[in-house]
């Protein structure tokens, strides 16, 4: 490929790649929802008054996990989805993640998360049909939390 076209292809791709990512920063347009104390209350301020149905998701995580400051978290869905939130309600802050799903997005995530004391991780995912789904884990942490 002679060198001008190269670099000509380069540059259309610079120009066309902000367009393309189009994340949002649900820090900023939810504050509320990184301070909530309570799952229920982050997950109120993320969607609103909401009631999920429980299936079509699932958290899996180990039932003990031996050092609470790196804890193995999958998230997966087949559910045609909007965005995917993850909340745990061991730590002072209930909300994880918040992951927002292009088109044709697949909800497959590992994850590492910190838990200081046993507790539950919620998955949250918003379906693009409107409705809400949940899928829930409990696990313990042995002692020495996020110390491990």
């Amino acid at each position: 490929m002679e060198r001008r076209k190269f670099l000509g292809l380069g540059l259309t791709a610079a120009a066309v790649l902000p367009a393309v990512l189009n994340a949002k920063d649900f820090r900023a347009e939810k504050p509320d929802t990184w301070t909530a104390k309570k799952v229920q209350p982050a997950i109120e301020a993320l969607y609103g008054k909401i009631t999920p149905v429980e299936e079509g998701v699932t958290v899996q995580a180990p039932k003990v996990a031996s050092n609470g400051g790196s804890v193995p978290v999958k998230i997966k869905s087949d559910i045609p989805a909007k965005t995917v939130a993850v909340f745990q309600d061991a730590n002072p802050e209930a909300t994880v993640a918040v992951f927002d799903l292009s088109e044709g997005g697949i909800i497959d995530y590992s994850i590492q998360i910190k838990m200081k004391a046993s507790g539950t991780i919620t998955a949250i995912v918003e379906g693009k049909d409107g409705k809400f789904y949940l899928g829930k884990q409990s696990l313990e942490v042995a002692l020495g939390g996020c110390e491990g």
